[in-house]
């Protein structure tokens, strides 16, 4: 038992402990410089393409400036994996007109859509990547709270941050389990197993949440969970520091917008 992370510490896997500048931000202040960043970003046409140069321009800067490891940085951007299959799918399937790429007939619009989704979410990523390494479990749902997000969306944010590794931990039972029993995953005959493991899974974890709801209800629990790690407020001037990479961004986009319309 006491080999198995807490819900905190399996939180903190994500945190780097630095003296950074990003680092001494105030968690509200950061999550608020990431959110109008991406909305900049999201709003830019994919055929900018020298604003999503001046993009990854400033996200290097923020990661150098977050001394994030780069090995940590590129082992963590493998959740963008669906995104980038999904990605590599859009100039098959989508309409004309169509370029021919040596043996292959792609469509123009699927090419410049999929471009657009690997840029964006990529990026999207690095800005995440950032805001989890340079602040702590408790500071983001301290700052997710002073920015007035529903309270019964921070709740559940900070009950998946303490309960996902009991997920994992039934998960990694039910699979030693298995080999104990001589399964091996290979083929499609296995699915049919796996399939019913995942299923049986989400009932255990619906069922485990409803005993945590009633022990929470047996201890006075009604609806609001009471702040125990408040944080200072943020100060003036360390909004102006956060709001220094939404403001670039905004530039860089201002920027390319005049360029192509003078073109």
């Amino acid at each position: 038992m006491g080999d198995h992370p807490g819900g905190h510490q399996l939180g903190e896997r994500l945190f780097i402990p630095g003296n950074t500048w990003i680092h001494q931000l105030p968690a509200q202040t950061k999550i608020a410089s990431l959110l109008l960043t991406m909305l900049v970003i999201v709003a830019t046409p994919g055929d900018r393409y020298w604003a999503f140069l001046g993009y990854a321009l400033l996200m290097i800067g923020v990661v150098v400036a977050a001394a994030v490891p780069l090995r940590t940085l590129l082992a963590r951007m493998t959740v963008e994996i669906p995104f980038v299959i999904f990605a590599l799918l859009m100039p098959f399937i989508g309409s004309g007109p169509y370029l021919q790429l040596g043996p292959l007939t792609v469509s123009e619009p699927g090419l410049l859509a999929a471009w657009t989704l690997l840029a964006k979410a990529t990026l999207g990523v690095v800005g995440s990547i950032v805001l989890a390494a340079t602040t702590s479990t408790t500071e983001m749902v301290s700052g997710l709270r002073k920015l007035r997000l529903p309270d019964l969306l921070v709740q559940i944010f900070a009950s998946m941050i303490r309960y996902v590794h009991v997920v994992f931990n039934e998960a990694a039972r039910m699979s030693r389990a298995r080999k104990a029993r001589g399964f091996t995953a290979r083929g499609p005959a296995a699915w049919t197993t796996l399939a019913k493991t995942l299923g049986t899974l989400f009932i255990r974890s619906y069922e485990r949440g409803e005993r945590v709801h009633l022990a929470m209800a047996a201890r006075g629990y009604s609806g609001q969970m009471p702040e125990l790690h408040s944080l200072p407020p943020a100060t003036a001037r360390q909004f102006i520091y956060a709001s220094v990479l939404p403001l670039a961004a905004a530039a860089v986009l201002l920027v390319a917008w005049r360029w192509g319309v003078s073109q």
